[in-house]
């Protein structure tokens, strides 16, 4: 086999779905169709709805806000996203195995590229995850505060930002050798708490999952009801006062907001009946998300005027509902529901984005290209505990010292990208293997919307800031070397594992007979 061929050869799906049933590598199925929708609603609604519709709706310095018209930017961002939900869909049916998109571009694109998506999928899920528990640690220590609790400054922010904005915090500050210590232990902290549930087992996961998704769904609805008196139609002009420029740059930052509904696919192999039940869960879960942001984005718009928005944004861009009530001088205990809400909701998503990244791990190690040790399954609990407390350690550790808004483009742009690949790979296996059960097509044929969800997602992409295409190349580069480095030598399909060798006789090896 030569060098290139080697690299794109793909991966049987016959083989893989074989390979779910090794004792050593088998995962408890447990999930139904109400548990997927759940944890795709668990996984959308979160860090997205409560952090970045601020940013999105006055922009900054690198790209224009949609104003008022930040609904066409989510009604923009679910149609793109929808051409791709269908792809996975398609893909989740037909190949109930861990590893999302991953495992699919194994299957058909070769190894090399699904290696450089299982790299990319790091931005989305770990990389989007250390945004996602830095937004967490705002809102709690909002909520915190307005219980009378106070942290000392320097335990909850992050170095760049106390040394760039606050010298007086990095002044306060311990210091030990003269190095200021100053990080966000809240964001570390939860995310350590996850990674416990997360190891205890699938269906502890789901069913805490359910329960956390419930309380935001009806936080939200609290917003909505006690927001709704204060909302003025004045507000909304001018609808969109950076044209579709800003439309298009909302679409990009709110797309954080819809990442999620890809994770449910990641947890195919523990779904009881995925045929029928992982299509139900990815579409399902992204068609009620779009409604509530849509009517959400209408509210918040609607409180607070565009021109007042970008004035006092920059102080408090993690929190932009919460200011939007404060702003029209709401009760403090309503402003606290909503904070309560919202730590709630980010919990759900740290839940969902850490349920996944360990599982596209094991997919990986389990094909030869990480070390053996990421395939390890809980003999009790069967989850990959191994990668599960692996990537908790990194994600919280890497949350202490980090910003939110780098993090936001970075994972945005990975996701963009794993997308495009996914909608590549559902053309390709259409005519690669068009005879193979399909439980779930996508519609109107194998070119049409996968086409135009490549095509859509390339734009969203477009409207990113350029720092953060540079930083994705950055990272590829780095996923390049490792894979040439362990990967390319260590793959399963390049090098089968071969059954051990019977035993032979020896006699001398037999102990003599007791006397």
């Amino acid at each position: 086999m030569s060098f290139p061929e080697g690299l794109f050869r793909t991966k049987s799906l016959d083989e893989m779905v074989a390979e779910t049933e090794e004792p050593e590598h088998r995962l408890r199925k447990a999930l139904g169709p109400g548990n997927l929708i759940a944890l795709g609603i668990g996984a959308i609604i979160g860090a997205g709805i409560f952090a970045t519709i601020g940013t999105a709706t006055a922009g900054d310095v690198s790209r224009p806000g949609a104003g008022p018209a930040l609904m066409l930017s989510f009604v923009l961002t679910a149609i793109v996203c929808g051409f791709t939900a269908l792809c996975y869909a398609e893909f989740a049916s037909m190949v109930p195995v861990a590893g999302s998109a991953y495992t699919y571009s194994y299957a058909t694109l070769g190894e090399l590229i699904a290696w450089i998506i299982g790299w990319d999928l790091i931005l989305e899920y770990a990389i989007g995850n250390v945004a996602v528990a830095i937004s967490w640690a705002n809102y709690f220590n909002t909520l915190l505060e307005g219980m009378g609790i106070h942290l000392p400054r320097w335990l909850t922010i992050d170095y760049h930002t106390a040394h760039s904005k606050m010298p007086e915090v990095v002044a306060a500050a311990p210091h030990v050798f003269g190095v200021p210590i100053v990080l966000n232990i809240l964001a570390f902290a939860i995310v350590a708490a996850i990674t416990v549930v997360l190891v205890w087992g699938i269906r502890e996961s789901a069913s805490f999952n359910f329960w956390m998704v419930a309380i935001k769904l009806v936080v939200l609805g609290f917003f909505v009801f006690v927001s709704f008196h204060f909302v003025k139609p004045v507000n909304w002009t001018p609808f969109a006062p950076n044209g579709f420029s800003g439309i298009a740059a909302g679409a990009a930052i709110v797309f954080f907001a819809y990442i999620g509904f890809d994770a449910v696919s990641t947890t195919a192999e523990e779904a009881r009946n995925p045929k029928r039940d992982m299509p139900i869960g990815i579409i399902g879960s992204l068609i009620i998300c779009t409604v509530i942001y849509i009517l959400i984005a209408a509210v918040f718009t609607g409180m607070i005027p565009y021109a007042a928005l970008r004035q006092t944004l920059a102080t408090e861009q993690a929190e932009p509902l919460t200011l939007a009530m404060k702003y029209v001088a709401m009760p403090n205990w309503m402003v606290g529901v909503v904070a309560f809400g919202s730590v709630v909701a980010h919990t759900a998503v740290l839940l969902v984005f850490q349920l996944g990244q360990p599982r596209i791990f094991f997919a990986m190690a389990r094909d030869g290209l990480l070390p053996p040790v990421f395939a390890r399954v809980h003999p009790r609990f069967r989850t990959p505990h191994v990668t599960t407390i692996l990537t908790g350690v990194a994600v919280g550790v890497t949350a202490m010292f980090t910003t939110l808004d780098e993090m936001v483009n970075l994972t945005n742009i990975g996701t963009l990208f794993a997308f495009i690949l996914i909608c590549i790979g559902i053309t390709i296996l259409r005519f690669k293997d068009p005879h193979r059960e399909r439980p779930f097509r996508v519609p109107f044929g194998p070119v049409l919307l996968p086409a135009l969800g490549i095509l859509s997602s390339l734009g969203l992409i477009y409207y990113l800031p350029p720092s953060s295409w540079w930083r994705f190349v950055a990272w590829l580069g780095v996923g390049a070397v490792v894979y040439l480095l362990y990967g390319y030598g260590h793959s399963r399909m390049r090098h089968p594992r071969t059954p051990p060798a019977p035993p032979t006789f020896n006699p001398a090896a037999i102990p003599p007979p007791e006397a």
